[in-house]
């Protein structure tokens, strides 16, 4: 099967940003672009309608429009127009398994500068077996920035290869810098009523160092032309992640595929990430 890119679309302002992102990445990657609109009330095609007897006049328009809007500025890029008769839900998350990667708009609630991201877009997080990436609303169709650094958020804690291939992949293909970033707090031990025990910091930050120098080793030799910056942090993981997401291009950031039962459906750093990250977020499911 050939690969394609997929966008969610449901008409808001957000998803539009995300067609011309999702356009822009299909563009780069050499494939072709899915316009999905999914709704369960989908008539079934057949003869003429007149538009005010025409049940699909609305998920037609939704999808002609980001399609008018993307044919503007790639005018060779190659467009599939999908409308699906299915809950949004279990569609996207059938695109999710089959595209590289599904990517789907979400909210700017300035000033809060926070992503909003409603129940569709967290079960589809929760769930999705391929790589999603998030963008924000944007008030013009201006290009997005494609030569900004990819940062990757670590937390090392076990296997997260096709986080790591993802971002170094990412950062291959824009022929930009990956920084690597992984942030662990400090023990209880390391305060003292004096503040922070130097020593204990100092070695923890080492042992953090090695850790990420470790885990990158094999992946730096695979793409050997990628630059790669690796950052350790002493600090909240949640805040490391989006304090180094500000100067990025596109923040990469993982999901344990395997979580216990009474475990929230994302954690509170990749909660962090999707909610508060200035830039596009590539949630990424792994082991």
């Amino acid at each position: 099967m050939k690969p394609f890119v997929t966008v969610g679309l449901d008409g808001t302002p957000e998803s539009l940003s995300a067609a011309l992102w999702a356009a822009q990445e299909a563009h780069a990657r050499g494939v072709p672009l899915r316009l999905l609109h999914a709704w369960v009330l989908l008539a079934p095609e057949g003869g003429e309608h007149p538009v005010e007897n025409d049940q699909n006049y609305w998920p037609k328009r939704i999808v002609a429009e980001a399609g008018r809007l993307i044919a503007e500025r790639f005018p060779d890029l190659p467009l599939h127009e999908d409308l699906v008769a299915e809950e949004p839900v279990e569609a996207l998350l059938e695109a999710a398994g089959e595209s590289e990667p599904l990517v789907l708009g979400s909210r700017d609630m300035a000033p809060m500068a926070s992503y909003f991201l409603g129940d569709i877009g967290l079960h589809v997080l929760a769930r999705s077996e391929g790589p999603t990436v998030l963008v924000r609303a944007r008030e013009d169709s201006t290009p997005f920035a494609d030569d900004g650094e990819v940062t990757v958020g670590l937390s090392l804690h076990g296997p997260c290869d096709a986080l790591i291939e993802y971002a170094f992949d990412t950062a291959a293909r824009r022929g930009v810098t990956l920084r690597a970033v992984h942030s662990r707090n400090l023990p209880p031990s390391a305060y003292t009523r004096g503040g922070i025990d130097p020593y204990m910091a100092e070695e923890m930050t080492k042992r953090a160092q090695r850790d990420l120098t470790e885990a990158l080793r094999s992946w730096g030799e695979k793409f050997g032309d990628v630059p790669v910056t690796e950052i350790v942090r002493m600090e909240s993981p949640a805040r490391a992640v989006v304090r180094d997401a500000a100067e990025t291009g596109l923040l990469v950031v993982g999901r344990r595929t395997a979580r216990h039962a009474l475990s929230p459906r994302i954690g509170h750093v990749l909660s962090a990430a999707i909610h508060h990250a200035p830039c596009p977020v590539a949630v990424v499911p792994h082991e």
